[in-house]
């Protein structure tokens, strides 16, 4: 790979990251992440383009989800989004449904298309994953233009974390974080978290 195609894909890594910011005032720490490789890059983009998710499940395994942007049920700007896997717990989603976990990260989808926007929500919980975020806001717009049509990227959006096996939870969010044109996902633990949380457990114990 010559460096004219390393910097065009340095650039593409750039644009996707571009809508992603940080919430003010929050109590995290900033996360230096280190650069990925040109070869990297390309492998996100080829796998964001067709909306295709490989994820780790056991023992080095890994699975492959495929994001569509094909059928959906389309939904009304009025409509709230509430969604959890079984086995989470009632107290853990009114806590996400109430806006009261820290939000780890923040993605605007306002003014993307379609397909712009599915690679953005792949990549960002793909993301947040690799640094152990829980927390998530996405502002996918109320589709407020004309009520009587459906909120196009709010049904997609809904669909889409629905076919991500990282996403535990999903809510709309409270009026201060965007009301219906926004909506809080609550991520699985990382293997990382896991660990750490075992750890403790076992420190707490005394075991070791």
């Amino acid at each position: 790979m010559n460096d004219e195609e390393i910097n065009d894909e340095g650039a593409f890594f750039r644009d996707q990251l571009a809508d992603i910011k940080p919430l003010k005032k929050t109590n995290k720490a900033s996360i230096k992440k280190p650069l990925p490789s040109a070869e990297q890059l390309a492998l996100a983009r080829k796998r964001a383009e067709v909306g295709l998710h490989e994820y780790d499940i056991a023992d080095g395994a890994t699975e492959k989800v495929f994001v569509s942007d094909d059928y959906v049920d389309m939904l009304k700007p009025g409509d709230f989004l509430n969604y959890k896997r079984p086995g989470v717990q009632d107290g853990v989603f009114k806590k996400l449904r109430l806006g009261k976990y820290v939000i780890d990260g923040r993605l605007d989808l306002h003014r993307k298309t379609v397909k712009e926007a599915r690679a953005e929500v792949f990549g960002f919980v793909h993301e947040a994953m690799t640094y152990d975020s829980r927390t998530l806001l996405i502002l996918h717009g109320k589709g407020e233009r004309n009520v009587e049509r459906p909120a196009v990227l709010k049904s997609y959006v809904a669909k889409w974390l629905k076919e991500l096996p990282e996403v535990l939870a999903f809510h709309t969010a409270q009026q201060r974080h965007g009301g219906l044109g926004a909506v809080y996902v609550l991520l699985r633990k990382s293997e990382k978290l896991k660990e750490k949380a075992r750890e403790e457990h076992a420190g707490r114990r005394g075991l070791k």
